[in-house]
């Protein structure tokens, strides 16, 4: 990881800028002071004490007078790290008891939309953690990992649970069935992820260049979501006891792509 990645990486955590810059030279060369971290810093002098006086009062930096000057020092990274775990947990911990108080869940017909991979990725494992009966849903190769332990812990509540699968990742919990390859090519299923939860919400998305889902209580939107899946899986049982004389009627083109899923589960 490059210097870059790490002066971004504490701003995530808290510190500002100068901040970062700062703690990050102090960590390469101390006892320093001031003067010495603004000059390896790029942090101007103006600015250099402010930054050292918020890292000192959080406890990121030590300092001591010497000979009429102030050093400093850092808290080792190990040491700094704990405690910012700590005190985001515990934080966390407060917000999580906190904001439901103030939260209501509210039946309503819009279509939201919310971006960012872990962002869709927490929606939708909230989804199928609070489902109370059923959950429908196509898993492209990505989504399985992520979301197997909410679906697993769906399967152990009893839940009736329909996947659809659209790569070849495997799933050992509930009712799994494969797309047909070129089918999911065909139809830009390869990296859809679609979740129903209850028949009264969903979410639907697809990576292109941001990962963004769309997300609905509208009664009509959902039910045609959930039917849409609900025949894709009923295709898949209805072609698994197809046999060969039943395929050859198939139009070249339909036969094709049911051929595409028997040459996948041979591979």
């Amino acid at each position: 990881m490059n210097t870059l990645d790490l002066l971004a990486k504490l701003v995530a955590v808290g510190f500002t800028e100068y901040e970062a810059k700062v703690y990050m030279a102090l960590l390469q060369e101390y006892p320093s002071t001031g003067y010495q971290l603004s000059k390896k810093s790029g942090v101007p002098r103006s600015m250099v004490y402010e930054a050292l006086g918020r890292l000192h009062a959080r406890g990121a930096v030590l300092e001591t007078v010497e000979d009429r000057s102030t050093l400093y020092r850092p808290l080792p990274p190990d040491v700094l790290l704990d405690h910012h775990e700590l005190e985001h947990r515990r934080l966390i911990s407060e917000l999580r008891d906190g904001l439901p108080r103030l939260y209501t869940s509210r039946e309503e017909d819009r279509v939201w939309t919310v971006s960012g991979r872990a962002s869709v990725l927490s929606y939708a494992a909230q989804m199928i953690r609070q489902a109370e009966r059923e959950v429908y849903l196509v898993l492209g190769d990505e989504d399985v990992g992520p979301l197997y332990e909410e679906i697993a812990g769906a399967c152990e509540r009893g839940l009736s649970v329909s996947t659809l699968l659209t790569g070849d990742a495997d799933l050992d919990c509930g009712q799994v069935l494969r797309h047909p390859p070129l089918e999911s090519e065909l139809q830009e299923l390869t990296d859809t992820l679609v979740v129903i939860a209850d028949g009264q919400e969903a979410l639907i998305t697809s990576e292109d260049l941001e990962t963004t889902a769309t997300i609905t209580r509208n009664r009509n939107l959902v039910l045609i979501a959930r039917q849409f899946v609900w025949m894709e899986l009923f295709t898949q049982r209805i072609y698994a006891r197809l046999g060969p004389d039943l395929l050859a009627h198939l139009d070249p083109e339909d036969r094709r792509i049911f051929e595409s899923l028997a040459q996948s589960e041979s591979e």
